[in-house]
């Protein structure tokens, strides 16, 4: 997918095979519809009365428009003028792309970026525009035993003030090395969990590297794992036929700076059934998602690469699957982990923060500015915020702030919850440092609570991301999320 900007073209005589303009309720036309309609000597407005409504994710595709260059006018419902925002420019644009997409549509123009926006620029709404365009292209047949044709759609256009255009332009490529980030993460969330294995996500990052110069990949087999002594993170992983891969992929900026690196750590249980605490059958399928956290981060490191950040950016896998066998890990088990704390399971169906507390012990030995922890690890967290917020934890409030604002600038939010002293003691245990449960009472807490007790070294959050990851139903699949939060706090960062 190429994206481009134009300035100073008259948008009538424009060739394309879509032109995109925004109208309002109440039938009023944005400037660029009103330029159309002019070219149109009036029929644009009077289609607009006759039929068009303009509420916010609306459509309609006028085809051969008499006075244009253009083959298609397409009109895009923005609701009300006056409070018109990024979410409502970036749902349009999400329909401009669809319809695009299903018409075979190969070169297309918007002219909606430049429209007045309550809370983003015109940079923000094209960085907005090219993530949800190359999302719109993402579609699945790796496993289906015809594939599907290749989509049309090949250049996206973003009409622009001449002024505007330096800064559009890299808004374009922000946005679409993180849609780029997203359909990754979300192929690999996709992958059935017979394919997608702790061995296919390490493969993964090897071919990452291979791509992007800047990535520098490493995947630990189990005698590594075992030598480092990560006793909590192989508990799990015994379970299973399956061996076990702990995956570390740098980024190292062709022109690096002094900074510390940040760390991103992601879950990679690429099957949960629970272990011994088995899952009830239904919907337990989706279990294959339980490894959206580590996807996360390879999207992530994708759009960094691309983008090439001049930040070291480091992602940190711990890959496993979690099933019921006579080698698994039991109710009432003692393990050792690579801190030396010791942890009695109480449940093994609360599995992932065995694997991400050894992570977070590794990550100290990059002496980090900063580590992010990235998991599908609760369903208590859907229970609270279900699927519009993930949970974010910190013991740093400047940390946490910037990933809150991160999320709501790249329409990726995500909600602060509490990380206090007072849940710690839900985690005590007769026999042990620590239980890896608190009971039922603040489930998602107490697992923030006991991945804390591993961060004491460095700035520390963790995005619980159980209810965000993937969607249920008709449209089950992975979403991506949270790579657009996690992509711009990166960038804030190298900015400031």
């Amino acid at each position: 997918m190429k994206f481009s900007t134009s300035s100073g073209s008259t948008l009538h005589t424009v060739k394309t095979q879509a032109v995109a303009v925004g109208v309002f309720k109440g039938g009023q036309l944005s400037p660029d519809a009103q330029a159309l309609d002019q070219a149109m000597q009036g029929a644009l407005k009077k289609i607009v009365q006759a039929e068009f409504k303009a509420a916010a994710g609306d459509s309609l595709v006028i085809h051969a428009p008499a006075g244009l260059a253009a083959e298609r006018v397409i009109l895009l419902g923005l609701g009300e003028p006056d409070t018109l925002d990024a979410a409502t420019l970036r749902q349009a644009h999400a329909v401009l792309a669809g319809l695009c997409v299903r018409a075979g549509v190969a070169h297309a123009v918007s002219t909606l970026c430049t429209l007045p926006c309550t809370d983003g620029s015109a940079a923000d709404c094209a960085r907005a525009a090219a993530q949800a365009v190359t999302a719109a292209c993402y579609q699945y047949d790796a496993t289906l035993s015809e594939t599907k044709p290749p989509v049309a759609l090949q250049q996206f256009v973003v009409q622009c003030a001449r002024s505007q255009a330096a800064a559009v332009r890299t808004a374009l490529a922000e946005g679409a090395a993180t849609g780029a980030g997203v359909n990754l993460a979300r192929l690999l969330g996709d992958l059935p969990p017979n394919i997608c294995t702790p061995t296919y996500l390490g493969q993964t990052a090897r071919q990452l590297a291979r791509e992007f110069k800047t990535l520098k990949a490493e995947v630990l087999d189990q005698k590594k794992i075992e030598a480092l002594k990560m006793g909590s993170f192989l508990s799990v992983a015994r379970g299973s036929a399956e061996p076990p891969a702990f995956i570390i992929l740098r980024h190292v900026p062709r022109t690096p700076g002094t900074a510390a690196p940040i760390v991103l750590v992601g879950k990679g249980v690429t099957f949960d059934a629970g272990g011994i605490s088995i899952k009830p059958a239904a919907a337990m399928d989706e279990m294959k998602f339980d490894m959206c956290g580590a996807a996360s981060v390879l999207g992530t490191l994708r759009a960094v690469a691309e983008l090439d950040l001049p930040r070291e950016v480091v992602g940190i896998i711990p890959s496993c699957e979690n099933l019921p066998s006579g080698t698994a890990n039991k109710p009432g088990d003692i393990v050792t982990s690579l801190s030396g704390q010791t942890i009695e399971i109480l449940n093994t169906d609360a599995e992932g923060r065995l694997i991400l507390c050894d992570a977070l012990t590794y990550a100290e030995r990059f002496k980090p500015a900063a580590v992010i922890d990235i998991a599908t690890l609760t369903g208590a967290c859907v229970i609270a915020l279900g699927h519009v917020n993930s949970g974010l934890f910190s013991t740093d409030d400047a940390l946490a702030e910037q990933l809150l604002a991160a999320g709501r600038a790249a329409l990726d939010p995500a909600w602060r919850l509490p990380l206090g002293d007072e849940y710690q003691k839900q985690l005590k245990s007769n026999f042990a440092d620590m239980a890896n449960i608190g009971g039922r009472a603040a489930g998602s807490v107490t697992a923030a609570c006991f991945l804390s007790r591993f961060t004491k070294k460095y700035t520390w959050a963790h995005l619980d991301i159980a209810g965000t990851a993937w969607l249920e139903g008709k449209q089950k699949g992975a979403t991506g999320r949270p790579v657009p939060l996690l992509v711009n706090y990166l960038l804030g960062q190298c900015a400031a």
